[in-house]
């Protein structure tokens, strides 16, 4: 299906959730509002068929060593994209070097190597499976929209929150120079990457008239994975707090090893294997 789109990233961890959570949840699901079922089954390919719309999305999934995890998320998305008729293209960037997990840098290479066939993108998480066909993946044209909104991510709660699911049209991804490279290891990229939007006069949007808080998505993360993805080394905590003036798009540096398109359950989707390349004097803590 060369009209699909979609860029896959490995999730990371964020800050500590706030309190409340029940709460939130009591007044967000009412009796007659429980979360709706996905469609099962998914229109043909659209073809030229002017209902799919003429933009393109490349959802972008930072993974490593998530396969059980890929085999359930790949066939939900396409079947949920192709309900909304969004022309879509699910690439999973696939970090096998030695290095820590690099989020950041993995969403930086999918844009890259995705931008000509796309206008925009999701920088999505694999184990974060949209529950709620109201929510619309449709292109962001009056800026980013950030699907994963603090009063629906089942964990993460903080206003500034953007990590999860972040859709943004090309030229937004490009003008902030994408993510920092500087992140290895679990978290603080996505916060680095709200500053980074709020520089460049960015309005961040969130979804409207949802009504499935906490139940909007499905998140399956095991925060027992790779232990060293959780550890702070050196200087690594106080330098990733600051703002990120040096590295992103402009600066990453990787390897494609092997490029591979694939079915799972009929949904097709393209694997990147990808090697990182790290700058010890810079970031000591990729090891």
């Amino acid at each position: 299906v060369t009209s699909l789109c979609l860029f896959i990233s490995l999730p990371q961890e964020k800050c500590e959730c706030t309190n409340g959570h029940e709460a939130l949840k009591e007044d967000a699901l009412l009796p007659h509002q429980q979360p709706p079922t996905v469609k099962t089954s998914a229109p043909p390919p659209p073809g030229d068929d002017p209902t799919w719309g003429q933009h393109r999305l490349a959802i972008i999934v930072p993974f490593r060593d998530r396969f059980d995890e890929l085999l359930e998320f790949v066939p939900h998305m396409h079947q949920f994209l192709s309900a909304q008729r969004i022309r879509h293209k699910i690439v999973v960037v696939n970090q096998q070097d030695k290095h820590r997990f690099n989020r950041a840098a993995l969403i930086n290479i999918g844009f890259l190597e995705t931008k000509t066939e796309c206008d925009y993108i999701a920088m999505h998480d694999v184990d974060l499976m949209p529950m709620n066909p109201a929510l619309s993946y449709a292109y962001p044209a009056d800026g980013p929209m950030h699907l994963a909104a603090p009063d629906l991510h089942p964990k993460y709660h903080y206003p500034t929150f953007v990590g999860g699911i972040l859709l943004l049209k090309r030229e937004h991804f490009e003008v902030t120079n994408g993510l920092s490279n500087k992140y290895w290891g679990w978290g603080r990229e996505d916060d680095e990457f709200y500053v980074r939007m709020r520089d460049k006069k960015l309005q961040i949007k969130r979804p409207k008239d949802i009504y499935t808080g906490y139940d909007t998505f499905k998140h399956v993360h095991d925060h027992n994975r790779r232990p060293r993805d959780n550890r702070r080394y050196g200087n690594q905590k106080a330098d990733t707090r600051r703002r990120d003036h040096i590295s992103g798009l402009d600066t990453i540096e990787y390897e494609i090893l092997t490029r591979q398109d694939l079915l799972i359950e009929s949904a097709p989707v393209t694997i990147l294997n990808v090697q990182l390349t790290c700058d010890f004097l810079r970031t000591p803590w990729c090891v």
